[in-house]
């Protein structure tokens, strides 16, 4: 966290609402200059729930953040 106010590159940050580290992810974001990132928190989702529930990983926002930042 030191340094990441130097970051310009496009930075997509996922998390699940209810997971115990979600304020990292927040504090992280505010931190981050530029307006070429984006914060996703997964409604009633909690850390782990992002490695394999298929069904509420937003795969449709991640491909839409890809296509912005690195076509």
């Amino acid at each position: 966290m030191t340094y990441i106010s130097e970051i310009d590159s496009p930075v997509l940050l996922i998390h699940g609402e209810n997971a115990h580290s979600r304020y990292y992810s927040e504090d992280a974001f505010k931190k981050l200059a530029g307006d070429n990132k984006e914060l996703l928190i997964i409604t009633e989702a909690v850390h782990t729930d992002l490695y394999g529930k298929m069904d509420i990983i937003p795969f449709d926002t991640i491909e839409a953040f890809f296509r912005k930042y690195l076509d």
